[in-house]
This record gives C-alpha cells, sequence and structure tokens, in this order.
C-alpha cells in the first residue's frame, strides 16, 4: 500500500455561521491522482482552499507528509511544498509569461530555475511560444497553462488543481488533462483535482470522491465511478465525451 501524503480528517469548515464542509475525509496516496466531482456549490473548492489554509478548519485535522498543517497559515503551508493552481488562474497579467514563472519559482530551488523552465515548456510548448507576452493577453487556455506551469515551478510534493478545464474548449481541456496524466506518470506526482467535467476527471484520476453539500458521499476507483449508476446519472449524463 501506498503511503498517504495528504489526510484530511472530518473536517468542517464555516463561512461565518455557514457550514460549508461538514466533516470531510479524504485521502491522497503518494504518487496518485485524486479528483474530487460534485454540483457547484458543494464544498469543492472550500475544501481545497482549507487545504491551503484559507479559511481553516473549524474542526477536524489537515495532515500533510505525517504533520498535521490545520492551524498553519497558508504561506507555511505553500513552503512544505504544496503548489495550487487555483481556480480562476489568478496568473499576473501584467508580467509576461517568463515573469509568472519567475514568481513560481521557489526560493530555495533557484539552482534549478532553467532545468525547470525547460520542464515546463517542454510539456506546454504554446508558453515558449509566447514567453515574452504579458499573462493578460493569453488566450484562457493558455493561461490556464501558465498558472500550471507557475505551480510546477514550485517543485510541489502536492500539486492542487482547481477547476482546471472551466471555461475551456473540450480539446484544450484535453490538453491540459492529458499534461497532468503525463507529470504523474513519468514523475510520480501527487495530483488533487477539483472538476467539473466528471467524465474527463474519473478517466484520468486512480480514485474519486463525490461531494454534495459539504459531504462526501461516495468514492471508489476513476472506473468504480464511471460505472455507477448514481454518478452517471448526477453527472455524468448530457453528454461529457
Amino acid at each position: 500500500m501506498s503511503q498517504p501524503l495528504l489526510q484530511v480528517e472530518n473536517v468542517e469548515t464555516y463561512y461565518g455561521n455557514i457550514r460549508a464542509l461538514g466533516g470531510v475525509t479524504v485521502t491522497v496516496n503518494h504518487g496518485e491522482i485524486v479528483t474530487l466531482i460534485g454540483a457547484n456549490g458543494a464544498g469543492k473548492s472550500t475544501l481545497m482552499m482549507t487545504v491551503c489554509g484559507s479559511p481553516q478548519a473549524r474542526s477536524g485535522r489537515v495532515v500533510f507528509d505525517g504533520r498535521d498543517i490545520t492551524r498553519m497559515q497558508t504561506h507555511e503551508i505553500a513552503r512544505l511544498r504544496i503548489a495550487q493552481s487555483p481556480e480562476g488562474r489568478r496568473i499576473f497579467p501584467r508580467m509576461t509569461v517568463f515573469e509568472n514563472l519567475q514568481m513560481g519559482a521557489s526560493l530555495d530551488n533557484q539552482k534549478y530555475f532553467d532545468e525547470d523552465v525547460k520542464r515546463i515548456f517542454a510539456l506546454f510548448p504554446r508558453l515558449e511560444e509566447r514567453q515574452y507576452q504579458r499573462g493578460g493577453t493569453l488566450s484562457g487556455g493558455e493561461q490556464q497553462m501558465l498558472s500550471i506551469g507557475r505551480a510546477l515551478m514550485a517543485r510541489p510534493k502536492l500539486l492542487l488543481l482547481d477547476e482546471p478545464s472551466l471555461g475551456l474548449a473540450p480539446l484544450i481541456s484535453k490538453q491540459i488533462f492529458e499534461a497532468i496524466g503525463k507529470l504523474n506518470k513519468t514523475e510520480g506526482l501527487t495530483v488533487f483535482l477539483v472538476e467539473q467535467n466528471a467524465f474527463a476527471a474519473l478517466r484520468l484520476a486512480h480514485r474519486g470522491y463525490v461531494m454534495v453539500n459539504g459531504q462526501v458521499t461516495m468514492s471508489g476507483s476513476g472506473q468504480e465511478l464511471l460505472a455507477n449508476p448514481e454518478v452517471r446519472a448526477a453527472y455524468l449524463e448530457g453528454g461529457h465525451h
């Protein structure tokens, strides 16, 4: 059995008095791609943000690589090599592609900088073509590639991806998912993926969790969930291929 890298144990998260997560338990093992699927507003992004310490869990614990990080600040968590490509991409629009990648590079890993930039450009050749363009002039798909590339510059042990295919053309989404699969296969990168396109996410993931109203209602291998009639009816009908 592979070791757990991330353990979310019975976590409750609130926004003011509103409970957004109600006792969520999720495990991501070393070298796995694990996806969290669910409707809009189910609490998927909240879980990802809780792992990063903003908002902090009100009860339960978050353990990363054997350390309890539940009460740590976001910047301290990032130093443990958890990198996030957040929903909405949040790149620096006035900076060039290259400068955005520089912002992602971890301070301890400057000696790897050139090598890492090469890796990102090999993964996303479009970024190399556009390296001197401002981030704000890129297409949505290119911005998403840049957001993921920037996160990878930190050499993460765990990559958190929040809705990477949101608003992208199917062909571009496919490229993004292929890149994630490749990173996992060739580098053993551990990925925790929140995604609305349940079909693509479950096909890519080793395991998945289904979230409804701030609670995990189902879990299984990607294949098991793809074949599950309830999951199919709720998330896969309506032509996701």
